[in-house]
């Protein structure tokens, strides 16, 4: 009796342990075979307009043309913005003439001619002095009448007044122009200086360029039509960096790593084409329902977590935005390739 119950229960021994061997062995093969993953080159659309409003004089672009940042793409009728723009640059420059004026205060020249007139003055009062002496002096012999003394002593009084007057223009001049007038002439100079900045930004808002690398999807507008800030003129498709969305599901999430290379393949490949190099740059912390676009059968009801694969070269453009693509994920292989760069 106890030998039979020794043989059941090293037979239950055995049989646990061929289990656990078999899940061990199971685990540790499914660690290291491809995982697959289907998902789309992510389109990334940006519509780009005039940050100003005229009718559009030129498009220098194609749909389905390559573009560069910073490339120039159309432009609009810069004939009213020259002149804006020419207009302000003048009224600065006579802004800054007069400042340069009043900086650099009297010339001497000007001076000098204040102080000849002061001279001048002074003579004019001395002679006016002696007249009134002399009339003075005739009255008191009774040669003369009393309206030719009066006479007299007003040009004397005249002649002081005006001695003041070219006396105190000879200050000012020397004193040069107010604090004040200084200070206002600055800011009308400042004042110059923003309208110029703002003309030439209106100039630069007449040309539309590209704000990244890309491929013209549309001219949505023609040369000739009104544009405005309100209205796109080209869609641009965004290509760089270029990535795929794809969708793990959640019972393989714990098989991917940030940094793992991947190896991804289309449809339209050609027969014997090595896939292109990619790796894993995004892993979702959300969970969502699978999307329509990559559903299968088995997949229908489960959570998945979205992830991003980014593509390492594409130099052909065999990649379009848009295209259905398979991602293999081997979870034991090598990083990223040296020659794939990671910032994005």
């Amino acid at each position: 009796m106890l030998k039979h119950r020794a043989g059941v229960l090293g037979g239950v021994i055995l049989v646990a342990a061929a289990l656990a061997g078999g899940r061990w062995w199971s685990l540790e093969h499914a660690q290291d075979t491809v995982l697959h993953l289907y998902g789309n080159v992510d389109l990334r659309e940006v519509q780009l307009a005039f940050n100003d409003a005229d009718r559009i004089a030129h498009l220098y672009v194609e749909e389905g043309d390559s573009v560069k940042a910073g490339q120039l793409l159309a432009d609009l009728d810069s004939h009213r913005l020259q002149a804006s723009r020419d207009a302000a640059k003048a009224r600065l420059g006579n802004a800054e003439v007069q400042l340069r004026k009043l900086l650099n205060g009297s010339r001497p020249e000007e001076i000098r001619l204040a102080a000849a007139n002061v001279e001048e003055a002074q003579a004019q009062l001395e002679l006016a002095k002696k007249v009134s002496i002399r009339q003075h002096a005739l009255i008191a012999k009774g040669n003369t009448d009393q309206q030719s003394v009066d006479t007299a002593d007003s040009a004397e009084q005249a002649a002081i007044a005006v001695l003041h007057a070219r006396q105190e223009a000879l200050r000012l001049a020397k004193l040069g122009p107010r604090q004040e007038d200084i200070a206002a002439q600055r800011q009308a100079v400042d004042q110059a200086q923003a309208d110029v900045m703002l003309a030439e930004q209106q100039w630069k808002d007449a040309r539309l360029l590209a704000p990244q690398d890309g491929v013209i999807e549309e001219r949505i507008l023609e040369p000739g039509s009104m544009a405005t800030p309100q209205s796109p003129v080209i869609t641009l498709a965004l290509n760089h960096p270029l990535w795929i969305r794809a969708y793990v599901p959640e019972p393989d999430l714990g098989r991917l790593r940030l940094g793992m290379s991947a190896r991804i393949r289309s449809d339209s490949q050609v027969a014997g084409a090595p896939p292109l190099q990619g790796w894993v740059g995004y892993i979702s912390p959300i969970s969502e329902f699978t999307p329509k676009s990559v559903e299968t059968t088995d997949l229908r009801t489960q959570l998945v977590y979205r992830v991003r694969i980014y593509a390492c070269s594409d130099s052909v453009r065999e990649l379009r935005l848009g295209m259905p693509v398979t991602v293999d994920v081997v979870p034991g292989a090598p990083g990223v390739p040296a020659s794939c760069s990671t910032e994005h």
